[in-house]
């Protein structure tokens, strides 16, 4: 072959190559441009579907916190009998029914702001078998009485916990 041949041969090819490569690479870019704007659009949906479900547990687990609030639950609770023992399983079993009835609104959550709404229920179990175990405490009423008083001493567990879990509904706007 003569070289003239091969130098055209090369002017038409080089150009077409060169043609084919940058629109090769332009329809891949847009391509790939239309993927990511679908795939945003789905996840702009999906979470404007999942905000109310978001703000409904946060809704749920804010009643839980006020519902076990031991001034609260001591006041809505009455002992049904005068034994403390009895008294304390009662208030517990209640904060346990509780919690295992909102137990799902976990999976709406941050795993930071569940632990806490955990760690605030069993501070309050804690903070009730603390205060039966006291030595002041030989009935019911009085257990009641040291709960309570204990805590105008300091903040309950769950108002910590309700702190925290309006601070991450406000991060949600």
């Amino acid at each position: 072959m003569d070289s003239t041949k091969i130098i055209e041969i090369l002017a038409y090819t080089i150009p077409s190559l060169i043609t084919g490569g940058v629109a090769y690479y332009l329809f891949n870019s847009y391509f790939k441009d239309q993927q990511n704007t679908r795939r945003w659009l789905l996840q702009k949906e999906a979470q404007k579907n999942a905000l109310p479900l978001r703000l409904q547990a946060y809704e749920r687990m804010s009643l839980y916190m006020e519902r076990i609030n031991p001034t609260k639950l001591l006041i809505r609770i009455a002992p049904i009998s005068n034994d403390k023992n009895d008294y304390e399983n009662l208030i517990i079993s209640q904060i346990e029914q509780e919690f295992e009835h909102n137990l799902t609104q976990q999976i709406y959550m941050s795993d930071e702001c569940w632990t806490i709404i955990v760690t605030a229920k069993n501070a309050t179990i804690q903070m009730i078998r603390k205060a039966n175990m006291s030595e002041h405490v030989d009935n019911a009423d009085k257990l009641r009485e040291v709960v309570i008083s204990d805590l105008m001493e300091k903040q309950s567990p769950s108002n910590a916990a309700l702190a925290y879990i309006k601070n991450e509904v406000g991060q949600l706007w």
